[in-house]
């Protein structure tokens, strides 16, 4: 075999492995937004069938073979080939040390728990899911010490998010959050606040949807190939650059909900659906991590969506849809920027958010410590939304059972949210050096945005680590004050501290 007919048979392996998770990912987004109740028995097996024929061809003989050969050969390989090439012996090294009854056994049962997740969601019964989330972390456990024996369990799971991120890394860019915002939220929390009144009322859901297509619409999301659906938890997925689905939740009694969702989503897709063409169908076709991810949906939920410039420019488009007779841009500018600690995660102001996420993340490391048993969960998690954000939480519905990510097994994932946004103020603070950002809002013209956003990082893809990236967009090193210089500033100016 030559090293040419090698890669042509890698590209045709990523082919396959791309259409076998376009299938099952439909089977997903099906599941969690139009499927009957009733469906998920045997959606589970069909996944469970396509997790096997996937896990099949990821480490069989033959692609250990291919994988092998083209290692050997790596010095006549170009550099898109060689980045596959080690993608994929990344991933056949933690695939192969998972026995294969084991791996499939876990695809059951994440179908199974993101069905029971939904239920006891809606019953508010923690018990329900309670066995499930056990069998979660106990797979996790024991699939982190089959991946990687030498580390930390929780870091083999932040490492799958956020390639080079460990808990010591997260200590340190924490410590930084909670030392310059907790006493801003402080401040902040004895000053009259901010009414939020413009954004409750009654909203119909066929004005929301109107809106939503109007915000893919100045965010040059392209229609023909991306999608918006409805669902409990808003996510977006991708199935290859020329297919990407967005989701959210409408609220009638507030519009701001599903509007920033949408444009939290909208971010992620506009990553995915401008990756290089010539990384399409490969493992490099898609954002390199969550991390990274989270900056661009971050970026155009807060440091666009949240603007003064973006709500001056929405705001008659609201009124057309709304009313909101007696309110201004300004209002609705201060409405949206209104900071108090609150349950809900994904309905948190910018600057508490992270607070939200500080709770998770110390969560998570305790599962993984063995420190507190998922039976425990409900009151750990409420002694910590009291001791970080000051508020009870009256039930598990708005609390421990909130967001659906446990229940897909994304355990670790949850710092990246706070990591992106850190990223994406240090990126813009960069895209200002370049162009005049406030003004293509205010133009209602985000295209020069995207091309800088397209040409520094969307392209790319997976092609370069994230460390790498940031390098390359950047210039200089990664600074979490950026980020925590940005909401200082903001915060005291809305606040008048």
């Amino acid at each position: 075999m030559t090293v040419e007919q090698a890669v042509a048979k890698l590209l045709e392996l990523q082919k396959k492995l791309t259409a076998y998770n376009h299938a099952s990912g439909l089977l997903y987004y099906d599941g969690v937004t139009t499927a009957p109740k009733e469906t998920s028995d045997v959606r589970g097996e069909t996944l469970t069938i396509l997790g096997e024929a996937s896990y099949i061809l990821s480490t069989g003989e033959e692609t250990s073979s291919l994988l092998d050969f083209l290692t050997e050969h790596e010095s006549e390989l170009d550099e898109k080939t060689r980045r596959i090439v080690y993608l994929m012996n990344k991933e056949l090294r933690e695939l192969r040390s998972i026995p294969m009854n084991e791996y499939i056994e876990y695809q059951r049962l994440i179908n199974d728990a993101q069905a029971v997740w939904h239920k006891a969601k809606d019953e508010n019964n923690y018990d329900m899911f309670e066995p499930y989330l056990a069998k979660i972390v106990e797979t996790h456990l024991r699939f982190a010490a089959y991946i990687d024996p030498s580390k930390h369990p929780y870091d083999v799971w932040l490492d799958k998010y956020e390639p080079g991120l460990n808990m010591a890394k997260c200590e340190e860019f924490f410590s930084v959050l909670r030392e310059k915002l907790v006493p801003l939220i402080k401040k902040i929390g004895e000053k009259p606040q901010l009414s939020d009144s413009v954004i409750h009322g009654d909203f119909p859901v066929e004005a929301q949807r109107k809106l939503s297509d109007r915000l893919m619409e100045i965010m040059c999301i392209d229609r023909g190939h991306c999608g918006i659906g409805e669902t409990e938890h808003p996510f977006t997925i991708n199935f290859t650059k020329h297919d990407v689905r967005i989701t959210t939740k409408y609220h009638e009694d507030d519009f701001s909900d599903s509007m920033f969702s949408v444009i939290h989503e909208g971010g992620h897709a506009l990553y995915e659906l401008n990756t290089g063409d010539e990384y399409a169908f490969t493992c490099i076709g898609t954002g390199v991590s969550m991390g990274i991810h989270e900056s661009q949906s971050r970026f155009f939920e807060n440091l666009i969506g949240r603007s003064q410039a973006f709500c001056e420019l929405l705001f008659p488009e609201l009124q057309e849809l709304f009313g909101l007779e007696g309110y201004t841009a300004t209002d609705f500018y201060r409405a949206v920027n209104r900071a108090q600690p609150s349950l809900i995660r994904i309905a948190a102001d910018e600057l508490t958010y992270s607070m939200h996420i500080m709770v998770r993340y110390e969560i998570e490391k305790m599962l993984m410590n063995g420190e507190v048993t998922t039976k425990e969960l409900p009151a750990t998690w409420n002694r910590l939304y009291k001791e970080y954000l000051g508020v009870d939480v009256p039930s598990d519905k708005e609390g421990v059972l909130q967001d659906s990510h446990w229940s897909g097994g994304s355990i670790g994932y949850f710092p990246s949210y706070a990591l992106g946004s850190a990223y994406g103020a240090q990126f813009i603070a960069k895209m200002r050096e370049e162009l005049d950002v406030d003004e293509c809002i205010r133009k209602g013209d985000l295209a020069p945005v995207n091309a800088w956003l397209t040409e520094k990082i969307w392209r790319h893809g997976s092609m370069y680590e994230p460390a790498q990236l940031l390098e390359m967009v950047l210039g200089v090193p990664f600074d979490p004050t950026y980020f925590t210089d940005y909401l200082t500033k903001k915060f005291s100016a809305l606040y008048e501290l």
